[in-house]
């Protein structure tokens, strides 16, 4: 039913939570998954504003925040990997993306770009407001993409 499976990531407990039914889902349908991490770079100095916007910004201050990215969508996809070899699955492609930018919207480019049949998600990341809203990031995809989302809590 499925062959391409997008999996958003912050590092929170509820994105491993959808890493499982992700793993589960793409074992049963023969799908890939792709694990997506999105920075957003803000300017110490202004707080809100992204820094690409900001003049004369230090750009050295992108470096830390896209490793910081790489290191957990990589450890994420070796989490998987462990998980895939603990339950016997079989092989799944799982592939580790990080973009830049407002998450959100990272997220419905790349659902649209890349044709996604499916995008599991944690209900809400890490603000610690769990237990009581849908993240926001999470509730903005589910409201504004055309693809089926499954959120997990």
């Amino acid at each position: 039913m499925y062959k391409k499976i997008l999996l958003p990531t912050d590092g929170s407990l509820n994105a491993e939570k959808a890493g499982k039914h992700a793993l589960w889902l793409a074992n049963t349908s023969n799908a890939e998954i792709v694990v997506l991490y999105v920075y957003e770079l803000y300017s110490p100095r202004i707080g809100v504003l992204p820094l690409s916007i900001v003049p004369g910004s230090n750009e050295t201050l992108y470096e830390p925040l896209k490793e910081e990215g790489k290191k957990y969508a990589y450890e994420f996809k070796e989490k998987l990997e462990a998980l895939e070899a603990e339950e016997g699955y079989k092989t799944i492609k799982i592939t580790a993306v990080i973009e830049e930018g407002r998450p959100y919207n990272a997220i419905l480019n790349m659902i649209e770009s890349e044709n996604f049949d499916l995008v599991v998600m944690g209900a809400s990341g890490k603000h610690g407001l769990d237990r009581y809203t849908l993240g926001s990031v999470t509730e903005r995809v589910v409201r504004e993409t055309k693809k089926p989302v499954l959120v997990i809590p």
